[in-house]
């Protein structure tokens, strides 16, 4: 297969060994590896990583999040995310996902200048607190000067369909110096009408579904956490046709 039958390029933000497994057999070309989805992704354990290296036939980009919440960082967090990325360049991976922000809404350049020097020849992709910026334009030349590689958005909006006229002109402002990842509740049934208004060669999404947890043994007086006590025996996970169906809706 071509190149150009193979665009747009889709990765897919999966949770940890299984969703990753599921993502490569429905034929995505990329994976991104998170813990925690609920709280929109954090670093993964390293043990996750290695088992990671091991099965995938696919490259993946791992996720540089400590915690959840906003992107701005202490300096010990800040520190932390450094030697993750440094851990992560020596582990092997393809790619690192970071962000850094200022309070003022600004991208944190000295921060992300420090994350891209640590992560040398990986792919180092700007996460969505691109999103949070308060000036999209600006923020991408930021990037550019901080020499990320691309940056996943959903033009400052829940989902891609309602981003996709700032999705559109961000790639044309890229003009080929930063690969614009765009993402944001992508389906079946709307990944090709956002990809020819916006133009997007790299497409990112999750197809997440829950289903029921196989334990037979269920305690209803504790939860794990959260008032949800129904939350230990629901197990959110990568939907493989779903995938398959929305890669197949994006090349049509």
């Amino acid at each position: 297969m071509s190149d150009h039958a193979r665009l747009p390029l889709i990765e897919i933000c999966v949770e940890g060994i299984d969703g990753l497994i599921a993502a490569q057999n429905a034929g995505a070309d990329r994976v991104e590896l998170c813990a925690s989805l609920l709280e929109g992704g954090i670093t993964p354990s390293f043990g996750t990583v290695r088992a990671a290296l091991e099965l995938a036939r696919i490259p993946f980009h791992v996720i540089v999040r400590p915690r959840g919440g906003d992107f701005l960082y202490s300096p010990a967090e800040h520190r932390s995310m450094v030697a993750d990325v440094l851990a992560l360049r020596d582990l092997g991976v393809a790619g690192v996902i970071v962000g850094c922000l200022n309070a003022d809404g600004t991208i944190d350049e000295r921060r992300m200048s420090d994350l891209v020097t640590a992560a040398g020849p990986l792919n180092v992709t700007c996460h969505r607190a691109f999103d949070m910026t308060r000036d999209p334009s600006e923020a991408l030349e930021a990037l550019i000067r901080c020499k990320v590689g691309r940056v996943l958005t959903s033009g400052q909006r829940d989902t891609a369909a309602e981003g996709s006229e700032l999705l559109a002109e961000l790639v044309k402002q890229a003009a080929g110096r930063i690969i614009i990842l765009g993402c944001g509740a992508l389906d079946p049934d709307n990944i090709a009408a956002v990809r020819r208004k916006t133009r997007l060669t790299e497409m990112h999404f999750a197809s997440l579904k829950d289903v029921p947890s196989a334990m037979s043994y269920r305690n209803p007086h504790v939860g794990m956490g959260g008032t949800d006590l129904d939350r230990e025996y629901r197990n959110t996970v990568t939907d493989e046709a779903l995938v398959a169906a929305t890669i197949a809706a994006a090349r049509a």
